[in-house]
């Protein structure tokens, strides 16, 4: 059996008696014209080491693996292990199945310590935490292309002042270019969800922050951004309120919807100055 011998998926899942389960927030892709723009847009090739998270029945796993990158799928639902399985047997060599939890797992490892990829239609009950991890931890993924609830997509790209920016969009942006590059319709997935849907890439920028700037900014937009109607004199008086505010160039007085992302490196240098001193 070849990739292109491969019987349809809507056969497959039939055939094993699989639907998706709403406990893991499972919405099948099985379009592989869509998939395959998809794995276009990621700008993966021969070699490439990818990371897939939740490949369900493989739809997406199908598309990169016909551009012959190294496949690495993350998947907690053990019920799709023997159709990955197939797809394995399908491209000799080209896919390694990881059954295990994608918030527990270990990308370095995974990618034997080389740089890797991530494209993913993420279950949309751990999207977001997934971005902050591979945004923030220790692994830089080389670029990420991820299909998200188009609500999650526009907060990862909002610009500042906008109705979506908030911390999602600080974090990418103070770590990497995001754009949305495609929107996918909710009819496009097997079941239907109730929301549409959006990839987006995102590419790191050549200078990361630091892992204390890092950690230091996720505390600050959770402050600020927790009491978002407030001004940041209020919002961040736990952690140092106008002093701090006023030596990170801002006025005490702004909400934290109208601070883009350097004035919010700016508070998290500030911040980390002033524990330091």
């Amino acid at each position: 059996m070849s990739l292109e011998t491969l019987p349809p998926l809507r056969d497959v899942l039939a055939e094993h008696g699989l639907m998706a389960k709403k406990a893991f927030g499972q919405h099948f892709l099985l379009d592989l014209n869509i998939t395959r723009k998809i794995a276009r847009l990621a700008e993966v090739g021969a070699g490439d080491r990818v990371i897939e998270v939740g490949p369900g029945p493989g739809g997406l796993t199908r598309a990169l693996l016909e551009t012959g990158a190294q496949v690495i799928a993350v998947e907690k639902d053990p019920r799709f292990g023997p159709l990955l399985e197939d797809l394995a047997a399908a491209a000799p060599g080209a896919l390694t199945l990881e059954v295990a939890d994608a918030l527990d797992a270990d990308e370095a490892a995974l990618t034997g310590g080389q740089p890797g990829h991530v494209v993913s239609n993420l279950p949309y009950n751990v999207g977001t935490a997934l971005l902050i991890k591979w945004l923030t931890g220790p692994w830089r993924p080389a670029s990420m292309t991820l299909m998200f609830q188009k609500e999650v997509a526009q907060r990862v790209v909002a610009p500042v002042d906008g109705d979506a920016y908030g911390r999602l969009a600080v974090i990418a942006q103070a770590t990497s270019h995001a754009a949305i590059v495609m929107d996918v319709p909710a009819r496009a997935f097997t079941p239907p969800p109730k929301v549409e849907s959006a990839v987006v890439r995102l590419t790191p920028l050549a200078e990361r922050p630091s892992p204390a700037r890092l950690d230091a900014l996720q505390k600050i937009t959770a402050a600020a951004f927790g009491q978002r109607r407030k001004m940041l004199r209020a919002s961040l008086k736990a952690l140092g309120g106008e002093a701090l505010i006023e030596a990170a160039g801002l006025d005490p007085q702004a909400r934290a919807e109208t601070v883009d992302v350097a004035g919010f490196l700016r508070l998290a240098d500030a911040w980390l100055a002033a524990r330091s001193a």
